[in-house]
């Protein structure tokens, strides 16, 4: 009886897992989807990844309004590998669960958008590695990369302005 009751909320704790990436996904709004999608479009077409990546949630997000439909999004982020291989197409939450076995890949991304569209100039930036293999140094040159790209417009940093947890 022990064992069902511990298996039992094993599974209920899985499931809860695998769907805690879809919430925070959901929540998001459009301006974050679309980098966050851009992100993953790149991390889940290198060669070396085995499994697909899903978003699993947001550490930091902020943008500035630029004024005439133009914004300006920095939004750090955490992936995480699914039980689904890579190339899998239409993966989503409940088909692809999380895997706790793979580690986190940290990515920070910035871009401009014009009427809610990511623009091609200045060209996003997206900077996705392995936590483990995060750095000071790459959190470091993150910021600056980002903060350069804002400040060439005239608007006042990205990493300023709006700033959510």
């Amino acid at each position: 009886m022990v064992v069902q009751l511990l298996f039992v909320l094993f599974c209920a704790g899985v499931l809860l897992s695998s769907t805690e990436g879809q919430n925070d996904f959901s929540k998001l709004p459009d301006l974050y989807k679309t980098g966050v999608e851009l992100a993953l479009k790149q991390v889940n077409s290198h060669a070396s990844v085995q499994q697909h990546f899903l978003f699993f949630k947001s550490l930091s997000k902020s943008d500035v309004d630029a004024g005439f439909g133009v914004m300006y999004v920095y939004h750090h982020f955490l992936a995480r590998a699914t039980k689904c291989l890579r190339g899998t197409v239409d993966a989503d939450y409940m088909k692809c669960a999380f895997r706790n076995d793979r580690p986190l890949i940290d990515c920070g991304i910035c871009y401009k958008t014009f009427g809610g569209q990511i623009e091609e100039e200045p060209k996003p930036f997206i900077d996705c590695v392995y936590k483990p293999k995060l750095t000071q140094g790459i959190k470091t040159s993150r910021v600056q990369h980002c903060s350069k790209m804002s400040y060439s417009s005239g608007s006042a940093s990205i990493l300023l302005v709006r700033g959510s947890q």
